[in-house]
């Protein structure tokens, strides 16, 4: 995927685009990924660093790294919270959770990455009932 595609966080206050080609989309279960999405896992796609263009609201971006961590880091909008794009630690990616993205970016998960780290109840959700809506009450 070469195409620009638009993305943002939840409130719309930071909007920007990102270009292909991307490197890589993994799900991360570890445990830092989870506590910092709420969720199973992190869905992050990568590119190289220049992909991306802030189109408004970059002055809403707050970044976060973990000291203790090596390559931990997350980037935030200030106002609705949202995860936006960040640069790697080291510089050498441009990293965008895919849940922001408002189109398809061209590119599926490859892998499930610290995977023995995964939540326990996460191969039970797998094949839980599923529903094209909010489930019934």
């Amino acid at each position: 995927m070469n195409d620009k595609i638009t993305g943002s966080c939840l409130c719309g206050k930071v909007v920007f685009s990102v270009s292909g080609p991307f490197e890589a989309f993994h799900w991360c279960h570890c445990s830092r990924c989870r506590k910092d999405t709420g969720s199973a896992h992190a869905s992050n796609i990568f590119a190289a660093p220049d992909c991306i263009e802030w189109l408004r609201g970059k002055e809403w971006v707050k970044r976060f790294d973990l000291p203790e961590a090596e390559r931990y880091a997350k980037a935030f909008c200030t106002h609705c919270g949202s995860p936006v794009p960040y640069i790697s630690r080291n510089g050498a990616w441009i990293i965008v959770p895919a849940g922001t993205l408002n189109d398809d970016p061209g590119i599926s998960p490859q892998d499930n990455i610290h995977w023995a780290s995964r939540a326990p109840w996460y191969d039970q959700g797998v094949d839980a009932a599923r529903f094209d809506h909010a489930p019934p009450e």
